[in-house]
């Protein structure tokens, strides 16, 4: 038995050159970023036996679901 837990927005949505790296240590699309926030949470998800992944469109959105 799982719990999915979505959070969705109606923002601009993720280029999918950036939606291929996200989840990448230290990359950033923010000037001051630092690119460890989603890296993050992705381990601790997986080390805890869970899931994060993303879904994206360009001008519609972005969907985060986590898995545990």
């Amino acid at each position: 038995q799982r719990v999915y837990i979505e959070v969705a927005d109606n923002g601009l949505g993720i280029e999918p050159e950036a939606l291929e790296r996200i989840f990448i240590p230290f990359y950033t699309t923010k000037k001051t970023g630092s690119g460890i926030g989603l890296s993050l949470s992705r381990q601790i998800m997986q080390q805890h036996g869970g899931q994060l992944s993303v879904t994206s469109e360009v001008g519609r959105g972005t969907t985060f679901v986590i898995i545990l």
